[in-house]
């Protein structure tokens, strides 16, 4: 049973999150490495084309120079030839890249060079690339197979990895969700590797540790003071009846009145954080039970049950249509409702409603409201939160709280959204 509800934000699994980093990493490396692949190889069936094109010019233009033949595949001013190639400057060797695609051929490089002077016709020789090229789309569609080979065996190994991962977080996360529960025994016990995983492991061990010492010794001390206080303050009790009559006496006792509530208020809280109370269970009218504590605080509180007549005759109608029997501990019952009325009327204003429906009780006051810090953390005792809220030893709402615990009940605190504090106790079925 939790005391208050922190907003958990929707999570998605870190065994997902790291297999799809995985993923994306292998994405990223494949394109990376496929497009190094594509440029690097374009670039050296360009240049491969160019020093072949050259090659073929020089070696036809040697023979056309002694023999007036074409040989390898040279023609003199092709209807084909870029226009940068049509006019050179000089008699040297020039080449250029042909983008245009017929057929099977293209894209090409052409290689040229005049025969003699100015005016005279251009000796030019093409290389098709078509093949090198038809060989490199061969090559992306191996690569992209590869990778996405590579990235279907990649996925899985990633998720398991990361389950394992997933897993020992999970186990430090239920470790760390049992101790804020109250259990103060949860470890996480050793964990396998030497990592990051296993420092939070020891961390969360080491803090558990620390924190269930200090718990311990605050209880210990609790309970030290109360039973000290016992006595001395039933010697004070007993000597305030030998004060005469007065003003001086009135106020005497109100103060002893006083401190020993708070004395049996620690008493309560040292047996309940000792777990030495059990609940004595029995099948009791639920709107009865609290229309009796609420009428014992002294307080005015409006009492709505669900299903009776009128509140006020609640006891009588135990047995009406709507009205609900549960099997629960009266005294602690009592103890709660009361606790919270009194805490309402305390720390609230006016009107203070109690309304029961089912098994759920749910007292509300109209003042300004719990403390936000209340709200997160829950009650702590000796603070009663915002100066405002009045005066009090802050033990009301831990004993409340201990109590539910103890009948297995759900206590929830919360603000009203036009103004006020609403505490909701549901009863298990």
């Amino acid at each position: 049973m939790r005391p208050f509800h922190r907003p958990r934000p929707a999570r998605a699994s870190l065994r997902w999150k790291i297999a799809a980093l995985a993923a994306a990493t292998a994405c990223l490396v494949a394109t990376a490495v496929g497009v190094l692949v594509h440029v690097w190889t374009a670039h050296d069936i360009r240049s491969r084309a160019e020093a072949q094109a050259f090659n073929s010019v020089y070696s036809a233009m040697d023979v056309y120079r002694r023999t007036g033949t074409l040989t390898d595949g040279a023609e003199l001013d092709p209807a084909e030839l870029p226009a940068a190639l049509r006019h050179p400057a000089d008699a040297d060797r020039h080449t250029a890249y042909d983008g245009r695609v017929e057929g099977n051929l293209g894209p090409s490089v052409w290689a040229a060079q005049r025969t003699g002077g100015p005016g005279s016709p251009v000796l030019a020789v093409r290389v098709n690339m078509s093949p090198e090229l038809y060989g490199l789309r061969r090559l992306d569609m191996s690569m992209t197979v590869a990778s996405l080979v590579a990235l279907a065996a990649a996925a899985p190994v990633a998720a398991y990895g990361a389950g394992l991962l997933g897993r020992r977080l999970r186990r430090v996360s239920e470790t760390a969700g049992r101790i804020s529960a109250g259990d103060l025994d949860a470890r996480t016990g050793p964990t396998k590797g030497r990592d990051e995983v296993a420092d939070i492991a020891a961390t969360v061990d080491l803090m558990a540790d620390s924190l269930g010492q200090r718990l311990r010794s605050e209880r210990r001390f609790t309970a030290d003071v109360a039973h000290e206080l016992r006595t001395p303050v039933g010697g004070l009790l007993a000597a305030a009846d030998l004060l005469p009559p007065g003003e001086t006496e009135d106020l005497v006792r109100a103060r002893v009145r006083d401190l020993r509530g708070l004395v049996e208020d620690l008493l309560e809280i040292s047996r309940l954080d000792a777990g030495a109370e059990q609940p004595v269970r029995a099948h009791v009218p639920l709107g009865a039970v609290v229309s009796e504590a609420v009428s014992r605080t002294g307080f005015d509180a409006e009492v709505t049950i669900a299903g009776t007549r009128d509140a006020e005759d609640a006891e009588d109608t135990q047995d009406a249509e709507g009205a609900t029997t549960v099997e629960t501990d009266p005294r602690r019952l009592e103890r709660i409702v009361s606790n919270l009325v009194v805490n309402a009327h305390r720390h609230g204003a006016t009107p203070v409603r109690v309304t029961v429906e089912g098994r759920t009780v749910v007292v509300r006051d109209h003042g300004p409201g719990f403390p936000a810090d209340l709200l997160l953390h829950g009650p702590r005792r000796f603070h009663t939160g915002a100066a405002e809220r009045g005066s009090g030893h802050g033990l009301g709402l831990t004993i409340a709280l201990g109590q539910a615990r103890l009948l297995g009940a759900e206590l929830r605190l919360a603000n009203a959204p036009d103004g006020g504090a609403v505490a909701t106790l549901r009863l298990p079925d």
